[in-house]
């Protein structure tokens, strides 16, 4: 059965291009982003791959980490990794995963038989410091992710977690939020000192409440 969101994420042991990893450990305390690619040596994989190796400014500024993975040998990434470098202008500075028994790939039902049964989608599996998965994307083999949206959600997903608000449709990081319908309106006048809108009883707006 696919994992859900709020399910444990399973926890695993691989050889990675940075040695052998223990997922939770790696992870620590911190955010995950454990993402598959169908092959290596292959066009959009190349150019998702040197994408997330720029944004590791952001994933630090999250206290993120990232960590790849495809159905290929380790031997296999670390040669793709200098085409990467060649042609993106960046080189990989994340673990990549060599699964080529789909160990890890099963676990995460990366593999989707309507697709390909011999490869990994573009799966996205977002982990919080509790070990919960939470957020999952899937992608077909021909579209590229938008690595700016995943950053976009865990802005979203600390911003949550830690105040009683939502985030609204196409919400970026300093937009006003929504106070989550249970807080009195009494409640919210202390939560949120900066004051908020009452456009609905059950549509609160408010300033983010850390910026």
């Amino acid at each position: 059965m696919a994992l859900q969101l709020g399910d444990a994420a399973p926890d695993f042991t691989a050889e990675t291009t940075d040695g052998k990893i223990n997922l939770y450990e790696y992870l620590a305390d911190g955010w995950g982003v454990l993402f598959s690619h169908p092959r290596d040596f292959t066009p959009v994989c190349t150019t998702e791959l040197g994408a997330v190796a720029k944004l590791k400014d952001e994933w630090d500024k999250r206290n993120t980490k990232v960590i790849g993975l495809s159905v290929d040998p380790i031997e296999d990434h670390e040669r793709w990794m200098d085409d990467i470098e060649e042609t993106q202008g960046a080189r990989v500075n994340f673990p990549m995963i060599g699964d080529a028994d789909r160990t890890v790939a099963d676990l995460y039902g990366m593999i989707h038989p309507n697709a390909n049964d011999t490869q990994t989608v573009r799966s996205v599996f977002v982990i919080g410091p509790d070990k919960n998965v939470k957020l999952t994307l899937t992608y077909p083999a021909s579209t590229g992710r938008n690595f700016d949206e995943i950053l976009r959600v865990i802005d979203s997903l600390q911003l949550t977690a830690k105040y009683s608000v939502s985030t609204p449709v196409n919400w970026k990081d300093g937009d006003d939020v929504i106070i989550a319908p249970a807080i009195s309106d009494e409640d919210a006048k202390v939560k949120f000192p900066k004051g908020f809108e009452t456009k609905k009883p059950y549509l609160r707006i408010t300033p983010q409440p850390n910026k």
